[in-house]
């Protein structure tokens, strides 16, 4: 039996379970161009709150938000990419992209500093989601710590955090999170100002709102939702929300940004990449050779595999067929890592490329 909080997520997951608990919705059958989108063609986006209204949107071709935000905490990982991929999804569906640098929640939880934040932010981060494909010009990035150098933007920003905590109650929080601290609380109420703020007179004004999030998040969508119907100065459409499968970590736990050998990094060279899949990447198959062509590997745990699902083999037919092979044992372990191995690489040999170009277009916007 696993645990899922929005600060740590350990043993199994049972995603049934989440859905039922949490009373979201799971996604069935969805329209183009959602049925062409790699994570919600495969299912890796499974579950829903009130995604109907981006779907409306998106076919009367009327104008909608995704709002996110990033920790800045460490390494820009593959994990990282399955949240980065659905901003440049959105983006080129037309959506109004908002991403919170949470530098203040990064300060109260791991006592970095905002030095530090903006350093791993501005070296990391946005470089990796420019080469990726985001339009950072058309993007609204801010830091928690100072929301925007217009004083009006900027105390609409900080006033809409202090109005949510006078409808916020010390149970309901416990009720939502478990054990509440200060800082819990704070962090909270901040991050429902991330998630509803756009919608404010001053930003975008009122209009759907997409918050792609790990189901782990969710407690933070429902307090924000709740908190945005029961208080009476700005009138919100309701926070829509998708949920993603976690990313394996290399050894088949969660990935973590503070374990290196959990997780390969989108500037790691080819030899790296090679070492950690193969010295570290959880396996389905079987122990040796002989048992494995006769009993055949699970790919549903083999992490080399699930990277593939997630990303990198966007042929359904040809990731099919390595998933047959392996369940027959005619495909070996060490033959489907290599085969990742190399897509792998294929896509950073090309990635780091459009990496170094993005580097120079953030000390340009940003420095």
């Amino acid at each position: 039996m696993g645990s899922v909080t929005p600060w740590d997520v350990t043993g199994t997951v049972q995603y049934d379970k989440l859905i039922k608990d949490f009373g979201v919705k799971e996604l069935k059958q969805l329209p183009s161009p959602f049925s062409d989108n790699i994570l919600f063609r495969r299912g890796i986006i499974f579950a829903h709150r009130d995604f109907q209204h981006i779907v409306h949107a998106i076919e009367q071709r009327e104008p909608f938000i995704m709002m996110t935000g990033l920790m800045p905490t460490g390494k820009f990982h593959i994990g990282h990419l399955l949240v980065a991929q659905q901003m440049i999804f959105y983006q080129k569906l037309g959506a109004k992209i908002y991403i919170a640098v949470a530098d203040i929640e990064a300060l109260g939880a791991r006592g970095q500093s905002f030095e530090e934040s903006k350093r791993i932010a501005l070296e990391e981060y946005i470089p990796n989601y420019i080469a990726l494909g985001l339009d950072i010009k058309k993007t609204h990035l801010y830091f928690q710590s100072k929301r925007s150098s217009n004083a009006t933007k900027s105390c609409a920003y900080y006033r809409l955090q202090n109005q949510f905590a006078r409808h916020a109650t010390f149970n309901e929080v416990k009720a939502v999170y478990g054990d509440i601290s200060p800082g819990k609380l704070f962090a909270a109420m901040l991050q429902a100002a991330d998630m509803l703020h756009p919608q404010l007179p001053v930003f975008s004004g009122k209009m759907p709102v997409i918050v792609p999030v790990g189901i782990d998040q969710d407690p933070h969508l429902r307090l924000a939702r709740d908190i945005s119907k029961r208080q009476k100065y700005t009138e919100f459409s309701p926070l829509c929300s998708t949920y993603h499968y976690f990313m394996q970590g290399l050894s088949g736990g969660k990935m973590s940004a503070s374990d290196p050998n959990s997780y390969l990094a989108l500037s790691e060279s080819p030899a790296v990449i090679k070492k950690k899949i193969n010295k570290y990447a959880f396996s389905g198959g079987c122990s040796t050779v002989e048992e494995h062509r006769k009993k055949g590997g699970n790919p549903d745990v083999d992490v080399a595999f699930q990277y593939l699902r997630f990303f990198f083999e966007t042929d359904d037919a040809k990731l099919t067929e390595l998933a047959n092979a392996y369940r027959k044992g005619t495909l070996l372990t060490g033959e489907l890592k290599a085969y990742t191995i190399d897509k792998i690489n294929s896509f950073l040999e090309r990635h780091q490329v459009k990496l170094d170009r993005a580097r120079e277009t953030v000390l340009r916007l940003f420095e």
